[in-house]
C-alpha cells in the first residue's frame, strides 16, 4: 500500500509494540470514540422509547459495516483486475467506514439535519455527510488539531460527497419559514433540505485528501450533475465509499422492512400491494427461494411473504437470506476516464438485484418514513432543534455549559461551534435540553448540563 494513503494529517508515532496496521489504529479510534457511542441514542427511523426492540443508529452503523465486510469478501473471491485486488480495502479499514458513516447526524435524524441546515442558512448550512467528515477530522480529540486523525485512504472513504456546500447550493432554495401559516413558525421542510456534500469549513482537509491523485483525477472526482430548480448533486464516489454506500442501502432496505414488519407498521396486505413479483424476480428466482417453493409446494413469492409475515424465526432466515443475496450481486465497474484505483473502480448493485432493493426501501418509506405516526415526531423534533440552536445563540454565555462555551469563545464566537454541540447532541438529551429552557415544570439547578 503507497504511504500517501496511510498518511494522517497530524504526526503521530506508533509504539514500537504496536502489532496494529494503521486501518487497525483507525477502526479502534472509531470504536473508541464518544461520537460513535452517542450513535446509541439517536433515532434510526423509529423514535426512541417506543420499543426496546428496533433498530438506532449505532446498530445500524454495525449492520452497514458488516455488510461492506461481506462485499469486500465476496469481491476477494470473484475474478478482479491487478489493480482493483491491490486496493481491494482491509477488513479493519472498510468497518470502520462502515461505522463512520453515520456519525454526523444529528437528534432525531433527516428531521434534525433539515431543521440545524435551516439555523445555519446564513452561516455555511449544515449537512449531516458533511458533519461526519467534520466530526473525524476536526471535533474528536484524539489529536491537537485534527479530530481522530484518521489515515487519509480512512477519510476518502468516508468522504461520501467530494464537493463543497456552497458549490451545489442552488440560489434560488433557500431555507426559509413557511408563508402559510398565522399562528406558529414552521420551517419549509422542503426548502430547508441541504444539498448532499462536504461542509465549506473543511475545504483544507478534502484538498488534503484529494492530494495524491492527479489534477485531472481531482478535477473529475468533483464533477457535478446540475438540476433545475434543485441543488445540484456530486457525481463520484471513491472505491472504498461506493462499498459502504451500497451496504448501507442493502442495510436500510432490509433490515429496517425487519423492524418495520416485527412491530406491526408494515403488514402483508401493504406488503402484496407495494412490492410487486416482477420486479423481484431475480431474489425469487435465486436457488434458495426456488428450492423451498418447490418443498412447499407455493410460488417463490408466496414463499417471500409468508417467511416475511410468519414466525420470527423464518422471517430472520428470510432476511438473512436477502441480505446474502444482495451482498454476493454486487458488481465491479471501471471507470476508464480515471488515472487512480481508488477513483476508477467502484462497485454497484446490478438492475435486478438493485430492483429487488428499491422495491424493499420504497415500501419502508411510504409505509413507515412517510406515515403520519412517523412524521408527526419528526416534525416535533425539528422544531424543538430550531428552538434548542435558537436559544443558545440568543445568550450562549448563559446558557451553554461551561466547555461548551469556551469553544465558541475559542472559535470567535461562530455559529457553527454551536450547531456543532447541538448537532452532536442524542434525542434524550436534546429534548432534556428543550425541557430545561421551555416547559415550565421541568429542570433543576442540580440536573448536569
Amino acid at each position: 500500500m503507497n504511504s500517501d494513503w496511510e498518511a494522517r494529517q497530524e504526526a503521530w508515532t506508533q509504539r514500537e509494540d504496536d502489532a496494529r496496521t494503521p486501518f487497525d489504529v483507525d477502526y479502534a479510534r472509531v470504536i473508541h470514540s464518544g461520537s460513535f457511542r452517542r450513535l446509541q441514542g439517536k433515532t434510526q427511523i423509529l423514535n426512541l422509547g417506543d420499543s426496546d426492540f428496533y433498530r438506532t443508529r449505532l446498530t445500524h452503523s454495525l449492520e452497514v459495516a458488516q455488510v461492506a465486510n461481506g462485499i469486500r469478501m465476496h469481491l476477494a473471491m470473484v475474478d478482479l483486475p491487478e489493480d482493483a485486488k491491490r486496493y481491494l480495502p482491509p477488513a479493519s479499514l472498510i468497518q470502520a467506514i462502515g461505522f463512520t458513516h453515520d456519525l454526523g447526524h444529528p437528534p432525531f435524524g433527516h428531521g434534525g439535519e433539515v431543521a440545524l441546515n435551516y439555523c445555519m442558512r446564513s452561516n455555511g448550512g449544515f449537512e449531516g455527510n458533511g458533519q461526519t467528515l467534520r466530526i473525524l477530522a476536526r471535533l474528536e480529540d484524539f489529536s491537537k488539531a485534527h479530530g481522530s486523525n484518521l489515515t487519509r485512504r480512512c477519510l476518502l472513504g468516508v468522504l461520501k460527497y467530494p464537493v463543497p456546500y456552497s458549490k451545489l447550493v442552488h440560489p434560488e432554495v433557500k431555507p426559509s419559514l413557511r408563508t402559510d401559516t398565522t399562528a406558529i413558525r414552521i420551517i419549509d421542510r422542503e426548502a430547508c433540505k441541504p444539498p448532499k456534500c462536504h461542509l465549506d469549513t473543511e475545504a483544507d482537509v478534502v484538498e488534503w485528501i484529494l492530494e495524491p491523485f492527479t489534477p485531472a483525477d481531482r478535477k473529475r472526482f468533483m464533477s457535478i450533475d446540475e438540476r433545475e430548480g434543485k441543488h445540484s448533486k456530486p457525481r463520484y464516489k471513491s472505491f472504498d465509499c461506493s462499498i459502504m454506500d451500497v451496504a448501507d442501502d442493502i442495510a436500510y432496505g432490509v433490515h429496517d422492512l425487519e423492524d418495520a414488519i416485527a412491530l406491526g407498521l408494515i403488514t402483508a396486505r401493504d406488503f402484496v400491494g407495494h412490492v410487486k413479483p416482477e420486479e423481484c424476480v431475480s431474489f425469487l428466482e435465486s436457488p434458495g427461494m426456488a428450492r423451498d417453493a418447490e418443498k412447499q409446494g407455493k410460488s417463490p413469492y408466496d414463499v417471500l411473504v409468508d417467511g416475511l409475515f410468519g414466525p420470527s424465526g423464518r422471517r430472520k432466515q428470510l432476511i438473512s437470506r436477502a441480505v446474502g443475496y444482495l451482498i454476493n450481486s454486487v458488481v465491479l465497474h471501471e471507470d476508464p476516464g480515471f488515472d487512480h484505483p481508488l477513483l476508477r473502480f467502484r462497485v454497484a448493485m446490478p438492475k435486478g438485484p438493485h430492483a429487488f432493493l428499491r422495491q424493499l426501501r420504497d415500501i419502508v418509506d411510504a409505509q413507515v418514513i412517510r406515515s403520519a405516526n412517523v412524521q408527526h415526531l419528526e416534525f416535533k423534533g425539528q422544531q424543538m432543534v430550531v428552538a434548542v440552536f435558537e436559544a443558545l445563540l440568543s445568550e450562549p454565555r448563559s446558557f451553554l455549559p461551561a466547555d461548551a462555551y469556551a469553544v465558541f469563545d475559542a472559535a470567535g464566537k461562530d455559529p457553527r461551534a454551536i450547531c456543532d454541540y447541538v448537532a452532536g447532541m442524542t434525542d434524550h438529551f436534546l429534548l432534556k435540553t428543550y425541557d430545561r429552557l421551555f416547559s415550565p415544570r421541568m429542570g433543576s439547578v442540580f440536573d448536569k448540563l
